[in-house]
């Protein structure tokens, strides 16, 4: 059932509209086409993106060999060659998180433009609203990944450092036409973040509600929201969770949830924690705190440490409690 159908449920009043999204199965109408090309063409590298991060191995023995034996110019060399590969490829990464950017204010423009509301959107355009999670699922995939690989920023840290010396010694540094000073300086604050592809998604849905005044914020934060809502109740109604085909799906809802949280959280004047917040966050941390540990881990750190607004004094204690 590719249609988008209406969840009645007892809370519908308090907690906003919630639906049931087939995420596995929803199609391009002739409509949504051209955005869904767009838009499509970016996400069909996120995989192979996946997979470079996943198999990134890193250049820290060569890198300790160097250290420790500053005088030896092979081992200096060593490294350095084992290093520029590797920025080439953290490079990569970094472009793509510049496409990503760009595919999700793409889409945010689709999803949040009159005279329809955001939820007549995602009734209408769910092919759309499927990218629009795909890419928060990828997001959240890529930083879990990053977290787990301090390689990525002790080679870039190493490469930064070096480079510095060796132009200092006019040394040949074909590097550089890959690798320009000012790309290295926007990869180095974009590894510096914990989660970067997700502080990207922030301040591009930011950067949108910014740049696009004549729009109500409401236009934008009611798309999340809802999309919470949406994932949420797709989680917690085992009517619903079982028309699945794949657990992975299950997983996917709860990314997409998590990154709709995060996004609503920064954009929002008062946050996704707030009492007034459209969100229910303690129904969502709920579902999450459900799941089996070692698939909500990295999710629940996610809302506990890129939020912008759960240490407010305005968040209610019990929901910092329930994240603790």
């Amino acid at each position: 059932m590719g249609n988008l159908l209406k969840v009645l449920t007892c809370t519908e009043l308090e907690q906003g509209p919630n639906f049931f999204l087939d995420f596995e199965n929803a199609q391009p109408t002739e409509g949504e086409r051209e955005v869904w090309n767009q838009v499509n063409s970016v996400l069909q590298d996120s995989e192979s993106i996946l997979m470079g991060l996943q198999a990134y191995k890193g250049a820290g023995q060569e890198i300790r060999d160097a250290i420790q034996n500053p005088n030896d110019f092979m081992l200096q060399e060593r490294a350095w060659n084992s290093v520029c590969p590797l920025v080439i490829k953290l490079k990569k990464f970094y472009s793509f998180s510049l496409r990503l950017e760009e595919a999700l204010q793409c889409l945010l423009e689709c999803l949040t433009c009159p005279p329809l509301t955001p939820t007549q959107h995602l009734e209408r355009e769910q092919a759309l609203a499927k990218q629009f999670a795909e890419i928060l699922h990828f997001t959240l995939r890529f930083d879990e990944l990053k977290m787990r690989i301090p390689a990525v920023q002790n080679d870039f840290s190493y490469y930064r450092r070096t480079i510095s010396r060796n132009r200092i010694n006019n040394m040949n540094l074909d590097i550089e036409n890959e690798v320009n000073n000012e790309m290295a300086n926007r990869m180095s604050l974009f590894y510096a973040e914990a989660t970067p592809m997700l502080k990207t998604l922030s301040n591009a849905t930011t950067n949108f509600v910014t740049e696009n005044k004549t729009l109500p914020l409401e236009n934008t934060t009611d798309c999340l929201s809802t999309m919470a809502s949406v994932c949420k109740v797709m989680l917690e109604t085992p009517e619903y969770s079982s028309r699945f085909s794949s657990d992975d799906t299950l997983l996917f809802c709860m990314r997409v949830m998590v990154g709709v949280i995060i996004l609503y959280d920064h954009v929002h004047p008062n946050g996704a924690f707030n009492k007034s917040s459209k969100i229910d966050m303690k129904g969502c941390i709920k579902v999450l705190k459900d799941q089996p540990a070692d698939n909500v881990e990295g999710l629940l750190n996610a809302l506990k440490f890129t939020t912008k607004h759960l240490n407010d004094e305005s968040t209610p204690k019990n929901i910092r409690t329930m994240l603790q």
